[in-house]
């Protein structure tokens, strides 16, 4: 029986039988990334009512089995740069190992084996000649860019090239609670994106998508834009702007009530971030 194909709509962290590690087709990425997963007991530290992720908790991970995290890394690199991983699994047009990112089923930067997770990676892209030919990820709801242990893993991450993909889904705390049930203030998280893109190469990833039939709230809107602008005049050196709408159905309580926005409502809200940023803007609806 041939294997499954991969596609951009089945992130299936099993779909390699493996603990930490899990190929998926990116739409994001044009390609295919290495997901490594950092929280296999579906915890997480917030709970975005557009996750995926099946049975989410809250809490955070396990401790990680790093040999068991290096095997399999290798095994699956093994298969991708020097097997046929690719022409058998993944479609055509796709073909092209993109990245390896740390994401998963929870915050990835939780666990406190975050550096030796980024040396253990790099040490291995190393080893199959794929330092600075592929990316290191790590995409990441930015909660605790404040935990020294953290900011040595981004650390860590700037020598190899690495970049983050921050999630900023609201820019209020009303906001942040309804969409990501976080309890944060915009300035804290404010806060740990100064962090983050001070630290290593930082891209902010925004999902945007209607509720209740609804887009975002024009005070919403117009938050997100003034928190880019503070951006601009502070000068951060943020990469750009990653939006995008959602790809595959939540799996959280509230998902009835969310729905794709119109790539043309996405289209003009990455021009006004354009204004007000000055940043590139890549949208995937």
């Amino acid at each position: 029986m041939p294997e499954p194909t991969l596609t951009t709509t089945n992130h299936d962290r099993a779909s390699a039988g493996m603990t930490y590690v899990y190929p998926v087709v990116s739409r994001r990425s044009a390609g295919l990334s290495l997901g490594v997963n950092l929280n296999p007991n579906n915890a997480c530290n917030w709970r975005c009512i557009y996750c995926q992720v099946p049975n989410l908790s809250r809490g955070g991970p396990p401790p990680i089995d790093l040999t068991q995290l290096e095997a399999e890394l290798r095994r699956m690199l093994t298969d991708v740069v020097q097997g046929d991983f690719l022409t058998r699994q993944v479609p055509e047009g796709m073909r092209r190992l993109n990245d390896v990112a740390l994401s998963g089923n929870g915050e990835p930067t939780s666990a406190p084996e975050f550096p030796r997770v980024i040396t253990l990676i790099g040490r291995l892209l190393a080893e199959f000649g794929l330092l600075g030919k592929i990316k290191l990820v790590l995409i990441t709801n930015g909660s605790l860019m404040h935990k020294a242990y953290v900011q040595e893993g981004l650390q860590r991450m700037q020598a190899l090239g690495g970049e983050v993909w921050f999630k900023l889904d609201r820019a209020t705390r009303e906001g942040m609670r309804l969409i990501n049930n976080a309890e944060l203030t915009p300035e804290r998280a404010y806060a740990n994106l100064q962090i983050a893109a001070r630290l290593c190469p930082t891209w902010l990833q925004t999902c945007l998508f209607a509720l209740d039939g609804e887009p975002p709230p024009q005070a919403e809107q117009a938050a997100y834009l003034d928190l880019l602008a503070r951006a601009r005049r502070d000068e951060l050196p943020l990469q750009g702007v990653l939006l995008y709408g959602l790809a595959r159905p939540s799996l959280q309580p509230e998902a009835p009530r969310l729905s794709r926005l119109p790539e043309s409502w996405l289209a003009n809200f990455a021009r006004e971030i354009e204004q007000a940023s000055a940043l590139p803007v890549k949208v995937n609806p």
